[in-house]
């Protein structure tokens, strides 16, 4: 089966008459025949005959924009609203057609007023052609294992594989700065080359390469009843409204569940610096009233304040269990009577650092030792004053 391929004149001087180039391929997608016409004498040549149209690269706007992994049916409405700060005209004007997400994150987008592309597709049924599919001037290049590159009226024409292609003016040094880069595996269409040691293809060349797969096309066949501009806006605010939900959601539940951690952190600290607290529901209050209590000398529950001193005195002088002759509570000091050898062992005074940090004062006394809370204003330098004096004894 012969494809035909028509590369247009700018659309904004085309008419049926306009003078085109264009290219028959066979079944190989081999150029059969090529040469200059209208699209009136093109369309002679048979009945409802379909067409494979590229645009004029003053035509082709063309670029590649970065996305994050979206689900399928996301892709196009976030596409849409990337590309409006790279429209110069209204957004709702636009006909904008994307390829598929590569595994690069990348996009390749393109984009023409909605006039333009309804004009075209009345000419090609007036020629009575089908329009099979318009893309960019630079995807009837041919995919090879490097880049495909051409000049057409003062635009350099690059294609790198299936689905991406660039379309750009032409400027001499940036063309020079390019060919340095890219390298050896250039290959270049038509006789032109710009350095000898550039892989040359023929000329015919330039119409053999495969359609991308996607194509500004199908906006032909979704404007055959025209929605209005407010009706595209309001799904487009729908759609950003959605997104927006969904990311006050997640950043809402993120927040909750540090908050939860953080509680649960400070109670575990709470309930380490006050034991005898039996449940923590508000750790910072609980926290405070325990320490303006300690700092004003307020009594608190005897049975509270005996089991604060066992468990702190459990947890710091792990070396008397066993050893404890006599345990006495009274006046708010747990007193401890110990067999003369564990309170040798204790010379060294580091057991004393959390004691001292929980607010208990502990000191030597005969045989054994004493601890109490802390008065207010009394740290652990006043235990540690205490200490050596106890031991001397």
């Amino acid at each position: 089966m012969t494809r035909l391929r028509i590369a247009l004149v700018p659309l904004g001087s085309l008419d049926l008459d306009s003078v085109v180039a264009f290219a028959w391929l066979d079944r190989q997608g081999q150029v059969r025949e090529q040469g200059l016409s209208s699209l009136r004498a093109l369309g002679q040549g048979g009945k409802n005959l379909s067409v494979e149209c590229f645009l004029h690269p003053r035509d082709s706007l063309l670029t590649r924009l970065e996305l994050p992994l979206l689900p399928a049916a996301k892709i196009t409405a976030a596409v849409t609203c990337a590309a409006q700060a790279l429209m110069l005209g209204a957004s709702e004007h636009m006909q904008v057609a994307h390829s598929p997400r590569d595994v690069d994150g990348q996009v390749q987008i393109a984009w023409l007023d909605r006039e333009s592309l309804a004009n075209l597709g009345r000419l090609v049924h007036q020629a009575g052609m089908k329009l099979r599919g318009l893309y960019p001037a630079a995807y009837a290049l041919p995919v090879l294992s490097g880049p495909v590159a051409c000049i057409e009226d003062d635009h350099l024409l690059v294609r790198h594989g299936l689905q991406r292609a660039v379309v750009q003016p032409l400027q001499e040094e940036a063309l020079d700065e390019w060919l340095l880069e890219t390298g050896a595996g250039l290959h270049w269409v038509g006789e032109a080359a710009p350095q000898p040691s550039i892989n040359t293809l023929a000329e015919s060349q330039r119409w053999t390469g495969p359609a991308p797969g996607w194509g500004l096309h199908a906006g032909l066949s979704r404007n055959a009843v025209a929605r209005g501009g407010w009706g595209r806006a309001a799904a487009i605010c729908a759609v950003a409204l959605a997104v927006w939900v969904v990311g006050l959601n997640l950043y809402a539940a993120r927040e909750a569940a540090q908050g939860q951690r953080l509680k649960a952190q400070m109670s575990q600290r709470v309930k380490q610096a006050f034991p005898e607290l039996p449940v923590i529901l508000n750790p910072l209050q609980q926290a405070r009233q325990q320490i303006a209590a300690r700092q004003s000398g307020a009594a608190t529950d005897p049975a509270q304040r005996f089991a604060s001193l066992v468990q702190q005195a459990g947890s710091a002088m792990p070396f008397m269990s066993g050893n404890v002759q006599a345990l006495v509570f009274e006046n708010g000091e747990l007193r401890l009577s110990v067999v003369a050898e564990a309170q040798k062992t204790t010379a060294e005074e580091d057991w004393k650092i959390p004691l001292a940090q929980a607010g208990i004062d502990v000191a030597a006394i005969d045989q054994g030792w004493r601890l109490r809370v802390a008065p207010a204003g009394q740290g652990t330098q006043d235990s540690s004053d205490e200490t050596p004096d106890a031991d001397d004894e």
